[in-house]
């Protein structure tokens, strides 16, 4: 009975259903795991109070728990209580302390038996900083140009941040619309006065001209940098008086001072709204120190730009090759050898084309692009450095193998019949093929072009070599002709993920940060495949035809 049951294949179906349901359990299980670690890290954690064996007094957030056996600890074990020795195990937090000015670690390690019971006094404030970091403490007063402000202190410091926030406004207009506009405009004329210097038409009329739009440009920048030291003098003049855990004073000042909340004194909602607002800026802001702070908006738009320029590069390239081998190329040993070949590319390591890349079209075409249109501008190079251009042509060559297998697929499953009807009809191969053929193969198309972009969103290690930048000022995109700038580097999620991860000083207190953007990558490649998905769907539904899944 056993052996007729296994014979029937009935155990195989079982076994393949099994395996399929652990695999996707594994991996909404690690996609579950990545977004809570992830998503947490904008949640107002509560601020606890405690005493340890010495006195001192400790304030911060919980950051992890851990059970480490007793004979691990190699001092300590004298303050611990009988009943712990004996059980052999004790708690340890990770508490996180911030104040990275006056501590030199972000977190300590301290065993909760070593600790009194904690509390959680309302009055404690969080700061988020500009720099440094974090700063736990308790407000003592805000200090003003017009008095200093002792009662009533938390009103005071909401009005101040929001007064903040409304002059860093008008700080980022400046520097956006007035001096980086004008620095553009003085950038233009220098390379205007390069370029008739080394076509040899330089006059004394022309220098004259040059000086006096030089001067007045210069005068304006000059004036917006007045304006903003007087913007920043005002911000500076306003800070807020706090103590910290060890009793000390210390001035914040309100240039420093991005947001502050009282964790321990707000609702579920409060806390809520703040979760969202913190994921708001994480989304839309530029990140700050050294990356481990702020948002990642500069490297969510290179990774979608990137990722879409690769695949208006890859999906032409692919059908076009795909087409001829299928359809013009006939079935010979050159073929045969030209079909190995693309399917060997497919597992060349990835470092590989960024090495091909940057020896190729960087150096190679980009120094010769150099050399013919932007002679003027040499020893610096416009296109022969690496960019978001070249990134794409990159890893447009390492997708392009999978574009070219699955729309070969898709041309092999459409029936013969409709050719066949086709030219009965009177149209030539290339109207059979324009007008039927790659139609009804679009979603093989798109299913190539599917698992092209689940592989590029996520590669690192080619475009560390052709263009990808751990900090990029500008965006490839912006007002200025030609408006989409190919030759600029530009951000990637995944290689902020690997820089905020290994490269960052203090990688412990940037951990959370990693789960975050890490998440939000996925979400982006789900994003995009959901799209193409969406867009292939669609297309089998016109175009389907018997015999055609």
């Amino acid at each position: 009975m056993l052996f007729q049951w296994i014979k029937s294949g009935k155990p195989w179906i079982w076994l393949t259903g099994g395996a399929v349901s652990v695999s996707l359990i594994s991996v909404f299980g690690l996609l579950l795991l990545i977004g809570w670690k992830g998503l947490v890290y904008f949640w107002p954690m509560p601020l606890s109070v405690w005493t340890n064996e010495n006195g001192n007094q400790i304030v911060g957030q919980v950051y992890q728990r851990a059970t480490i056996p007793v004979s691990r600890l190699s001092h300590g074990q004298e303050n611990l209580p009988e009943q712990i020795i004996e059980d052999g195990s004790v708690e340890q937090l990770s508490i996180k302390i911030a104040n990275r000015e006056l501590y030199p670690l972000d977190f300590i390690a301290v065993l909760e038996p070593n600790l009194s019971e904690p509390e959680h006094p309302k009055e404690w404030v969080v700061l988020e900083r500009i720099q440094n970091g974090s700063f736990f403490g308790r407000p003592v007063e805000y200090v003003t140009e017009h008095g200093r402000y002792s009662s009533d202190v938390r009103s005071h410091l909401r009005y101040g941040v929001d007064f903040a926030d409304a002059l860093r406004v008008e700080m980022d207009r400046i520097l956006n619309v007035e001096v980086r506009e004008i620095g553009w405009e003085l950038s233009q004329i220098r390379l205007q006065k390069r370029k008739v210097e080394f076509n040899g038409k330089l006059t004394p009329a022309y220098l004259d001209e040059y000086d006096e739009k030089k001067k007045a440009l210069e005068s304006l920048i000059s004036e917006a940098e007045s304006k903003l030291a007087q913007i920043r003098s005002k911000l500076k003049s306003e800070y807020l008086v706090v103590e910290e855990m060890s009793g000390s004073i210390h001035q914040i000042p309100l240039i420093d001072i991005l947001d502050a909340w009282y964790p321990n004194d707000m609702t579920y909602f409060e806390k809520t709204v703040h979760w969202a607002n913190q994921a708001l800026k994480f989304l839309l802001d530029d990140p700050r120190e050294a990356n481990s702070e702020g948002g990642v908006f500069p490297a969510i738009f290179g990774t979608v730009f990137l990722v879409l320029m690769m695949s208006i590069i890859v999906t032409p390239l692919g059908v076009l090759a795909a087409v001829y081998l299928h359809e013009y190329a006939e079935n010979n040993a050159l073929t045969r050898i030209i079909r190995v070949a693309v399917i060997n590319l497919a597992g060349v390591p990835s470092i590989v084309y960024g090495v091909f890349g940057l020896g190729f079209f960087v150096y190679s075409i980009g120094g010769s692009i150099d050399e013919f249109f932007y002679a003027d501008k040499l020893p610096t190079p416009t296109f022969g450095t690496p960019g978001i251009l070249w990134s794409a042509l990159t890893l447009a060559l390492l997708t392009l193998p999978v574009v070219i297998v699955s729309t070969e697929e898709g041309l092999g499953r459409i029936p013969l019949s409709v050719r066949d009807g086709s030219y009965a009809l009177g149209a030539t191969q290339f109207e059979t093929l324009w007008r039927i053929v790659l139609p009804l193969a679009s979603p093989a198309i798109i299913t190539g072009l599917i698992l092209a972009v689940a592989r590029a969103a996520g590669e690192v290690a080619p475009l560390m070599l052709v263009g990808v930048a751990k900090l990029a000022p500008s965006l490839p995109v912006d007002s200025h002709y030609p408006f989409v700038h190919l030759e600029r580097k530009f951000m990637h999620l995944g290689y902020h993920i690997y820089d905020v991860g290994f490269q960052t000083p203090n990688i412990e207190a940037a951990r959370p940060l990693v789960y975050a953007t890490s998440f939000l990558l996925v979400m982006v490649v789900v994003g995009l495949n959901l799209t193409a998905i969406n867009i292939r769907n669609n297309l089998r539904e016109k175009y389907r035809v018997l015999g055609q899944d």
